[in-house]
């Protein structure tokens, strides 16, 4: 299997070549040439399967220049004991209509540990295959998960360096202590004065600055990218559809071939693009369902076709979601646009410029097929947790509130009773201030303590790394402004290369 970018198809990657770059040099995004596809049959085995032996079966389908042995490797080192479930993705059915995909029961308590747990061993191979001799420098972006989640993943891994900027007041009181107390010897942290679209944009800009390239070359480096940006971040969260498939079959909530909806709260769009890959590789889904919060872009994206980012933007209490440039929709463009690659690049330019682009009728009338979408502000959020607790006793975090109330307008409006997978992306007690509040209890000013009364109140367990933050020492306290200037001189301090 081969990759090419999404604003220039002449190129042609491996999977290494690919993961070990992270983004393509024009600024495009990496996507495979052709899906492999699962049939009945594979489903079958996969049925059979442990979690990181379904995540094998999987990505050896993708990482082509990768040996069986090493694929293997990666895998069982990813989903082992740092999970604190033996079938790591878990799928709860909380009652006859909410099927959660629990995605937060790695060290981090994020979704995002599905991926940024094996991104280190899938880097640490690429590099060695296709940039051998050379330190990788990890440049994130974060709104907050994909931090903790990448820090955790690379601590003092050998041959890799990582950076993680934040936005000083866009993350949650927890992610921000995950952050600035995290161990290692290769990580740095730095809040910067911004929004995540500044972030995000800062580190684009970076992988694209000559000059940068030319001093991290001198250095004996090159950046690689731990976000989603990354297609080695991007491919393992296809196994956990597939894999939620698995347990839909096995807890006879369908028979082999029956259809699901997927329903996914999402910002950078990431996560859900993952489940576009699994349906298009043949898992029967029907309908993917986009769950976005106040920052409505997505859902104003998927009912016009024009994707606007011209408009306010809101600090919500899903922060992880407070996103108006979804990168990876770049990717679902491409493959909606019959792989038109200077298509997706004049839109990007329009976006860059203009702030917003417009797709053609016929990408328009593709993405209706598809998806649904949908939108919920933090009112609509917490009377969801609320409410969901009282029923059932079981503890939404915001996001994942998100998703349960966008879902159950969609059925509403629709009738469309098919089976359905909620991904659930967080552990509550890492939003445990926005939680109170949705449960009416008047909370304490102590981030700790404040953990304390959602476990009185609730009686749900305090997840470890969470409650060891207590006795973490704090270790990173920069601040920078969210410009890519002021980034740079941020990463080249922090990698001696002034």
């Amino acid at each position: 299997m081969h990759y090419t970018s999404t604003r220039d198809n002449s190129i042609v990657a491996t999977a290494s070549q690919a993961i070990a770059q992270g983004i393509s040099k024009e600024g495009g995004l990496f996507v495979p040439t052709a899906l492999p596809t699962l049939s009945a049959a594979d489903f079958t085995v996969l049925q059979g399967l442990k979690y990181n032996e379904r995540a094998t079966y999987v990505l050896s389908r993708f990482l082509t220049d990768f040996t069986a042995a090493e694929v293997e490797e990666c895998t069982t080192a990813a989903y082992g004991t740092q999970f604190d479930t033996a079938s790591v993705a878990p799928l709860n059915a909380i009652d006859a209509e909410h099927n959660v995909l629990e995605l937060w029961h790695g060290p981090t308590c994020a979704f995002k540990d599905m991926a940024l747990q094996i991104l280190p061993h899938l880097m640490r191979v690429s590099t060695q295959k296709s940039l051998p001799g050379e330190e990788v420098v990890i440049l994130v972006a974060t709104s907050g998960d994909t931090g903790k989640a990448a820090l955790e993943g690379f601590k003092d891994a050998a041959g890799t360096r990582i950076l993680v900027f934040y936005p000083v007041d866009g993350v949650s009181e927890m992610q921000r202590l995950q952050m600035i107390t995290q161990e290692g010897n290769n990580v740095g942290v730095c809040a910067i004065r911004g929004n995540f679209d500044d972030a995000q944009t800062g580190v684009k800009t970076l992988f694209t600055d000559a000059a940068m390239q030319k001093q991290l070359k001198d250095g004996g480096m090159h950046f690689s990218s731990a976000n989603s940006i990354n297609w080695g971040r991007l491919v393992p969260q296809i196994v956990y559809y597939i894999s939620a498939y698995c347990d839909m079959l096995a807890q006879g909530k369908v028979a082999m071939g029956e259809p699901i909806n997927v329903v996914v709260p999402t910002g950078n769009f990431g996560n859900i693009l993952a489940a576009y890959y699994a349906r298009e590789m043949g898992t029967p889904i029907a309908k993917l369902i986009c769950a976005s919060n106040r920052n409505r872009v997505l859902t104003d994206f998927f009912e016009s076709g024009v994707y606007d980012t011209a408009r306010p933007f809101y600090t919500t209490t899903s922060p992880s979601m407070d996103i108006l440039v979804s990168s990876n929709l770049e990717r679902l463009l491409y493959h909606l646009a019959d792989e038109d690659s200077d298509a997706v690049a004049d839109m990007m330019r329009s976006l860059r410029e203009d702030k917003k682009y417009t797709v053609p009728s016929v990408v328009k009338a593709r993405m209706d097929a598809l998806f649904a979408a949908g939108c919920a502000d933090d009112e609509q959020v917490a009377a969801t947790i609320k409410t969901v607790f009282d029923k059932t006793g079981y503890l939404l975090d915001t996001h994942t509130a998100v998703a349960f109330y966008v879902y159950d307008a969609y059925r509403a409006e629709t009738g469309d009773t098919t089976p359905t997978v909620i991904a659930s992306t967080a552990n509550p007690y890492k939003f445990t201030p926005s939680i109170l509040e949705a449960l009416g209890v008047e909370k304490d000013e102590k981030p700790y303590e404040q953990v304390a009364q959602l476990h009185d109140k609730t009686g749900c367990a305090v997840p470890t790394p969470l409650a060891a933050l207590r006795t973490k020492v704090v270790r990173f306290t920069d601040v920078c402004d969210g410009d890519a200037e002021s980034m740079r001189e941020t990463v080249c301090r922090m990698l001696h290369l002034d």
